[in-house]
């Protein structure tokens, strides 16, 4: 069950991310934090979704976004994932799926007509204070990112309610 709501503040788990770091929403109070939950690592959507924000980089960081990634992946694995594709930006390791079941991303789903638990692309957008502004459920990665990317900058001019 989620224990987020748009309005509302934010869980400040920390979690083991690249760069041998551990990061909490909090490290980031003052800028707007684009959270994506991805389902695994150095998969073709899930590569996809992460060079899409990447070449949306500088335009993210006009608008002083940071962008973290997270899947159920080890460390090792996003550290790989990370340096093979060059993403300029952190990736998250929730392998006790702590942060994936506040923000309610794992859910059954079909692979090869079997059901199984998984990651739901998920990305979900934290204002400067903490609190979350806007989700998208569902993710379909075409276009995705210039859309995330719209919304903030609605959110930074005061048109996203």
């Amino acid at each position: 069950m989620s224990s987020i709501a748009i309005g509302k503040t934010v869980p400040d788990i920390p979690l083991p991310a690249t760069g041998d770091k551990e990061i909490k929403f909090s490290d980031f109070r003052g800028k707007p934090i684009v959270l994506y939950f991805y389902p695994k690592a150095s998969t073709p959507g899930c590569t996809q979704e992460g060079l899409d924000f990447t070449a949306a980089i500088a335009k993210f960081r006009r608008q002083s976004a940071v962008i973290l990634g997270v899947s159920r992946d080890g460390v090792k694995a996003q550290e790989n994932f990370k340096s093979k594709q060059g993403f300029p930006f952190d990736l998250l390791s929730d392998k006790e799926e702590t942060l994936c079941n506040s923000f309610d991303v794992i859910k059954m789903k079909s692979m090869y007509g079997k059901k199984v638990r998984g990651i739901e692309r998920s990305t979900f957008l934290i204002d400067e204070d903490g609190k979350l502004r806007h989700e998208w459920r569902k993710v379909k990665v075409k276009g995705h990112a210039e859309e995330v990317l719209e919304t903030l900058k609605a959110m930074r001019s005061g048109k996203l309610s």
